[in-house]
């Protein structure tokens, strides 16, 4: 599965994947906000994640991972979970934790991640 998407791509599926645990259904106007990003921002990036198969857009504008969305959606949940999770064990305060996370969560390789989940337990 070549789950290389770029990091703008991937905080995207990120967000479509939190707000759907939250939301009853997520539109553009959803991930606008969450994101405090302006609505055609929002708009471009979701036309380029269908092309990509990551999301189908129904006609009422409700937003859905694919299979391939969900996958890369959920491992970077994950690494930004685990990475606040580690850095606030070391003493980070949560809100520096998180964001660090967040910029971390992409760069990281998949190797170093697994390496990192192995040694440490949280």
């Amino acid at each position: 599965m070549g789950l290389v998407v770029n990091e703008s791509a991937e905080n995207y599926l990120e967000t479509i994947l939190i707000l759907s645990k939250k939301l009853p259904v997520v539109r553009s106007v959803d991930i606008a906000n969450e994101l405090n990003y302006k609505k055609p921002s929002v708009s471009i990036a979701m036309r380029n994640l269908r092309e990509k198969n990551h999301i189908t857009v129904t006609d009422s504008g409700f937003i859905y991972l694919t299979d391939e969305g969900r996958a890369i959606a959920e491992m970077i949940y994950e690494r930004h979970e685990f990475l606040t999770s580690f850095l606030m064990s070391l003493g980070v305060p949560e809100k520096i934790a998180a964001e660090d996370a967040c910029k971390i969560e992409h760069v990281i390789s998949k190797e170093s991640f697994e390496a990192m989940k192995q040694h440490i337990s949280l």
